[in-house]
């Protein structure tokens, strides 16, 4: 038997996701904890809600690019369009699925260079006000500040064992949270029935509907992910403007939770007959 050629593009994809992941990854953590030190406490949850609402707008321009890419043929570029007999609605199609890559990945490194133009460290508002009336007072007064000795380096191993130290006793502290733990544990039950519903939606609209790869990835992008954002950014702006504690935030999720719950429960009262499929719903005759 002949060996079947195999393809070694699916390497690329998991080494390009990977390094996607190790890029973005940081952002969400240490861009919060950048906005809690350095932003006053009442603008906060606004600032996350834009964080958020953006990072949901992503996918959403994602699912209409990729609709675009879809209704060019994979070898676009390099073969004569006029030579392809086949639509996008053909069965057989195969749209430009890695052009979708080389752009997302050229937006990623422009918006990128922004960061490298943030300061090393902030101060906060209060603090930098109380430092100019300081550095007033001492003018007037006529005294000048001594800067201090640089401090001594010290040996990288005692700096190495006291950070592995101080990393897993922190992460100890974090795990025995039970506050911490328990939302945590919602939030991965949270995502993970969004990414399956955002996974499998565009191929049961393919299926069920009849609708081409393309048209799937548009409604998607335009109906399910808007309303996402829409809700994040509504939300920050309602904890700023009553001001909710970690309590009145705890029972103002749960109550919109609960809502989200019952709204989904209607999903199991509509849908639309099989499709029939000769040998599986029908006998052959």
């Amino acid at each position: 038997c002949e060996k079947e050629p195999s393809s070694y593009t699916w390497i690329y994809i998991l080494l390009g996701n990977m390094l996607r992941g190790i890029g973005e990854t940081p952002i969400t953590p240490l861009g919060i904890s950048y906005l809690d030190d350095f932003a006053k406490e009442e603008d906060v949850p606004v600032y996350v809600a834009c964080l958020h609402t953006i990072a949901m707008l992503g996918p959403m321009f994602g699912f209409l690019l990729g609709s675009l890419c879809a209704k060019l043929y994979v070898d676009v570029g390099f073969v004569d369009l006029g030579s392809i007999t086949i639509t996008p609605q053909d069965s057989r199609w195969v749209g430009a699925w890695w052009l979708g890559f080389l752009i997302g990945g050229v937006l990623s490194f422009l918006a990128a260079i922004p960061f490298c133009f943030l300061p090393k460290s902030l101060k906060k508002l209060e603090e930098a006000n109380n430092d100019k009336v300081s550095h007033g007072l001492l003018e007037n007064m006529g005294v000048t500040r001594k800067t201090p000795p640089p401090a001594k380096s010290k040996p990288r191993k005692w700096l190495r064992k006291r950070w592995k130290g101080d990393f897993y006793t922190s992460l100890k502290k974090v795990l025995s949270n039970r506050l911490y733990c328990t939302f945590l544990c919602s939030s991965l039950l949270q995502f993970s029935s969004f990414i399956g519903f955002l996974t499998y939606k565009p191929k049961y609209m393919e299926q069920q509907y009849g609708q081409s790869t393309s048209k799937s990835n548009f409604l998607i992008g335009l109906t399910t992910l808007p309303p996402v954002s829409i809700g994040i950014f509504l939300g920050g702006l309602i904890m700023k403007k009553y001001k909710m504690d970690m309590v009145r935030a705890t029972k103002f999720a749960f109550t919109m939770s609960f809502l989200a719950y019952v709204v989904t429960l209607s999903h199991f009262f509509f849908g639309c007959e099989n499709h029939v499929v000769a040998g599986m719903t029908v006998s052959y005759e």
